[in-house]
């Protein structure tokens, strides 16, 4: 069994500090395996808002997986936004776009999806497709795989209309053909998960996508500051919501999946 950290949408430059110091001591009470971080760790991709958030994580003891948000790119900086995008982010984040977790149950890549030539949506390259499935598919199936993303792959439950990642079909072939289980985001500020097959009824593989709320921002939409603890073996899947209360974060909703005859089924 494995714990997972999942948080989203920090915004830096936005961020309340009560609830940061909050989830500080909660992640390192829980003690995750790994902590997953899946974009916007900046308002705005500025110099301090990017020292910030590396000071921050620093602070986080467990291992780490993060990726890029659209806010991580420059919106206002012309010249930065076209042809440095994410140097601020290599410099004070990671270099490593591509970053890779293993061990002896889980397998966690992550993938950028933020992009220069739009303001909020993202997509997957050709490229990201191919190294997907020159890391992923050589590793087996023996080991619970997720795909981290900013963007997501499944809109909220009633809102069908929202803009998915770009590229998605061409990507979950991949997914499919990788035995992917979990696919991770956020970008939305909304806390949900499903079975990406009611959205794509032409895929193979059942595959849990998991959004996560925003952590520690005041940019909140109409839900606390939240993150996912997600707890998992290779034939389950519980999603612990952990709510900011006032005080301190705590558990709300569970959701459970369980793997029976080739279909993750949701238990609750």
């Amino acid at each position: 069994m494995k714990k997972v950290a999942h948080i989203s949408d920090l915004h830096f430059g936005t961020e309340d500090k009560k609830i940061a110091n909050g989830l500080l001591i909660d992640l390192n009470t829980i003690q995750p395996d790994v902590v997953v971080v899946s974009g916007d760790l900046t308002q705005r991709g500025r110099r301090k808002q990017y020292a910030d958030a590396r000071d921050y994580l620093a602070g986080i003891k467990a291992p780490k997986i993060i990726v890029p948000g659209n806010h991580d790119v420059p919106l206002f900086d012309i010249f930065r936004r076209f042809l440095l995008p994410l140097q601020r982010y290599k410099k004070f984040i990671t270099e490593d776009m591509s970053p890779l977790y293993i061990d002896e149950q889980v397998i966690v890549l992550g993938i950028n999806t933020a992009r220069s030539f739009t303001w909020k949506n993202g997509r997957i390259s050709i490229e990201q497709i191919q190294e997907m499935e020159n890391v992923l598919c050589p590793l087996g199936n023996e080991k619970l795989k997720m795909v981290v993303t900013h963007h997501p792959f499944i809109p909220p439950p009633g809102d069908a209309g929202i803009s998915l990642v770009g590229r998605s079909i061409k990507a979950l072939d991949i997914i499919d053909k990788c035995y992917v289980d979990i696919l991770l985001a956020g970008h939305l500020h909304h806390g949900y998960s499903g079975d990406i097959r009611k959205h794509y009824p032409l895929r193979k593989r059942s595959v849990v996508s998991v959004q996560a709320g925003t952590a520690i921002s005041n940019r909140r939409r109409e839900e606390p500051n939240a993150f996912n603890l997600i707890t998992v073996t290779k034939e389950r899947i519980h999603i612990q919501i952990r709510e900011w209360n006032g005080t301190h974060f705590d558990k709300t909703v569970e959701t459970e999946y369980v793997w029976n005859e080739g279909n993750w089924e949701r238990t609750e």
